[in-house]
C-alpha cells in the first residue's frame, strides 16, 4: 500500500556522499527524530542500501533514487521495479538533476510506479518543468533549480518556493509541493514551511555539515516547531 503522508514532512537524500555502514547509522539517526518528533520522514537512499534500511527502522519511508521500467526477465544491470519494491522501497525518484529523464520517460516511470503502488517523487528544474510533470499526477513535485542543488550557491529564493507551490497548487491541488534545493539549517526548514511549502529537504546540506547526526534532528525538530506553529495560525 503506497504510504500516507502527513504534513509537513522532511525529506533526507544521501546521493553518493556516504555509503555502506554509514548510509545505515543516518538513516537510524532519522528514524530516532521521527519518531521523537512525530514528523514522516522521507530517506531516499541508494538501491544497494534499501533492504538494510528497511528491516533496521520503523518510521522511515523509503525511496529509491531510480529505477528502470522493465518486467522480470532479460535486462543486465538495468534496476527492477519489483526488485527495490521486494527490498522495501516505498517509493521512487523521478528525474532529479543528476539522473535527468525525458517526459515519455517519466510517463513510462511513473506507470510503472502506480503498478506497484510507490510513491512518486518528482524533481523539477523550472516552473515550466514541473507544469509539465505535474500533468503525469506525481505524489511529490519538488520544482528546485539545479543552480542551487548541491550547497554552496544559497538557497532557493523565497518568491520562486512561492510562486512554485502557487502556479502547481492550481493545476493539481493534490500534488504535495517540496522545498529543498539549498537548505543548510533548521531555520531554512522552518522559513520554507512557514511560506507554504509542505515540506523541506536536504542532501549536501546534511551531509556536509560538521555534525550530520545533529544536522538531522535540527532539521527534523524544525519541521515539528513548523507543524506546530501552522496549527496556531490556523486556530
Amino acid at each position: 500500500m503506497k504510504p500516507k503522508i502527513r504534513t509537513p514532512y522532511f525529506e533526507i537524500g544521501t546521493k553518493n556522499y556516504i555509503y555502506g555502514d554509514t548510509v545505515l547509522e543516518y538513516a537510524l539517526a532519522a528514524d530516532r527524530a521521527a519518531e521523537k518528533y512525530d514528523i514522516d520522514v522521507l530517506f531516499i537512499t541508494p538501491a544497494v542500501e534499501i533492504r538494510r534500511i528497511a528491516e533496521n527502522t520503523k518510521h522511515l519511508i523509503i525511496l529509491a533514487p531510480y529505477m528502470d521500467t522493465l518486467r522480470p526477465g532479460r535486462g543486465m544491470a538495468d534496476i527492477l521495479p519489483e526488485a527495490l519494491k521486494a527490498a522495501g522501497a516505498q517509493g521512487v525518484v523521478i528525474n532529479h538533476c543528476e539522473k535527468p529523464m525525458s517526459l515519455p520517460q517519466m510517463k513510462a516511470t511513473v506507470d510503472r510506479a502506480r503498478e506497484l503502488d510507490f510513491l512518486v517523487f518528482a524533481c523539477a528544474d523550472t516552473l515550466e518543468e514541473a507544469k509539465a510533470i505535474a500533468q503525469l499526477h506525481p505524489d511529490i513535485i519538488n520544482p528546485e533549480p539545479s543552480s542551487i542543488i548541491g550547497g554552496g550557491n544559497g538557497v532557493t529564493p523565497m518568491d520562486y518556493v512561492e510562486a512554485s507551490i502557487r502556479e502547481i497548487k492550481a493545476i493539481y491541488p493534490d500534488i504535495l509541493v517540496e522545498q529543498a534545493a539549498g537548505i543548510t539549517n533548521g531555520q531554512q526548514v522552518y522559513d520554507f514551511i512557514m511560506a507554504g511549502s509542505e515540506a523541506a529537504g536536504a542532501a549536501s546540506g546534511i551531509m556536509k555539515a560538521a555534525d550530520p547526526i545533529a544536522m538531522i534532528d535540527e532539521m527534523i525538530a524544525a519541521t515539528r516547531r513548523a507543524a506546530d506553529d501552522l496549527k496556531l495560525r490556523k486556530a
